[in-house]
C-alpha cells in the first residue's frame, strides 16, 4: 500500500480568548494503492484541504497516523524527509498566486527543483526537461519563461505549477483544486495529462475537488466528506450510480445557490469554552430530511453495502 491514513484527527482552536475548538478532520481512515487516483469530494469546510496539508506534513495531526509505504511520516529524519518531498510527494494548490514570489521570474520554480533535487542535470538536459514539461500542460515555453507572475494569467501560473510537480515524477501527487482556475477545455486536457502520467509513471493522485463531475471523470475511487468526516466512499462508478448517503444524493441532485443562506432546522449545539464544537450524532442530521432521533444522538458506523462501497448512515444499518 502506498499511503495509509489511520484514524486521522485535526483540531483547530478559534480565537485566543474565549475561543472554541473545531474538529476539521475527524477520525478519518483510508488508503491509496500505487497508481490509483482517489478523489476527496465535499463542500468547503469538509476537511479536504486539511487532509492534504497533513499528508504533506505542513501541519501536525492532533491524533492518528499517516503511513507512507508502511512508515509513519512523522518519524522521518532529515534525509528521509528530503526524499519524501523529492521523489515521493508533490503538491499543486488552488491559489497559484500564493505559490510565486512576485519579485522573481516564473523560471525560478524550475530552478529550485534542479538546484535542490536534480543537481547533476546538465543545462542542456534541464532546458529540454522544462520545455517538455511546459508543453505537456499546453504552454509555449517561449511565451512563459522569462516572465514575472503578474505578466501571466492565473490559469497559466497553475499549469506551470502542475508542470513543475510532474517534472520530478513523484509517487504521489496531491492536487488541491488544481484545475479550478482553468477554463473548461484546459481542465479536461490537464485531467487527461494526470491520467496519462499515472499510466506511464505509476503516479498516484489525491484529487481534491468540490466538483463532482471532475471527480467522476478522473478517479478510480471517491471519498465523500462532510464536516471533517467520511460519509461514503468506494469505487467511483458504484458511488455515483448508487449513491447511498443523503449528503451524497444532495450533492448529485443540487447545485448550491450562494445567494440563499441555508436555514438551520435542527438544534445548534452550544459552544462551550475550551470544548470541541460538534454534534454527538451524524453531522449531516441538521440538513437531512430523513434524519431520525437516533441520527441526532449516535454517530453512525461505516457499513459495506456492496463490495468496495461503504457508507456511514443509520439508514443502512450503522450502529
Amino acid at each position: 500500500m502506498l499511503l495509509e491514513v489511520q484514524n486521522l484527527t485535526k483540531i483547530f482552536t478559534s480565537g485566543l480568548i474565549g475561543g472554541y475548538q473545531v474538529r476539521a478532520v475527524d477520525n478519518v481512515t483510508f488508503s491509496i494503492k500505487e497508481g490509483e487516483i482517489v478523489s476527496l469530494v465535499g463542500e468547503s469546510g469538509s476537511g479536504k484541504t486539511t487532509i492534504g496539508k497533513l499528508i504533506l506534513r505542513l501541519i501536525k495531526p492532533t491524533s492518528g497516523k499517516i503511513l507512507f509505504k508502511g512508515e509513519d511520516i512523522w518519524s522521518f529524519d532529515k534525509d528521509k524527509l528530503m526524499n519524501y518531498y523529492y521523489k515521493n510527494v508533490q503538491a499543486v494548490f488552488q491559489d497559484p498566486f500564493a505559490s510565486f514570489n512576485p519579485l522573481y521570474k516564473v523560471d525560478r520554480v524550475f530552478d529550485l527543483v534542479f538546484r535542490t533535487f536534480l543537481k547533476n542535470v546538465s543545462d542542456v538536459e534541464k532546458d529540454e526537461l522544462v520545455r517538455r514539461a511546459l508543453e505537456s500542460v499546453g504552454l509555449n515555453p517561449r511565451e512563459i519563461l522569462g516572465k514575472f507572475p503578474h505578466q501571466l494569467s492565473g490559469g497559466q501560473l497553475q499549469r506551470i505549477l502542475i508542470a513543475r510537480a510532474l517534472l520530478v515524477e513523484p509517487s504521489l501527487l496531491i492536487a488541491d483544486e488544481a484545475v479550478s482556475m482553468l477554463d473548461a477545455s484546459t481542465r479536461i486536457d490537464v485531467l487527461n495529462l494526470l491520467g496519462e502520467f499515472r499510466d506511464n509513471h505509476g503516479t498516484s493522485v489525491i484529487f481534491i475537488t468540490h466538483d463532482l463531475a471532475l471527480g467522476y471523470y478522473i478517479s478510480d475511487k471517491i471519498i465523500i466528506m462532510y464536516r471533517g468526516s467520511i460519509v461514503e466512499w468506494g469505487d467511483t462508478e458504484k458511488v455515483f450510480d448508487n449513491p447511498l448517503h443523503p449528503y451524497t444524493k444532495m450533492l448529485l441532485e443540487s447545485v448550491p445557490d450562494l445567494n440563499v443562506k441555508w436555514e438551520f432546522k435542527g438544534i445548534e449545539p452550544e459552544r462551550e469554552e475550551g470544548k470541541v464544537w460538534e454534534l454527538k450524532g451524524c453531522k449531516f442530521a441538521p440538513r437531512c430530511s430523513l434524519a431520525k432521533d437516533k441520527c441526532w444522538k449516535i454517530r453512525p458506523e461505516p457499513v459495506e453495502v456492496e463490495k468496495n462501497h461503504w457508507v456511514a448512515c443509520h439508514l443502512y444499518g450503522g450502529s
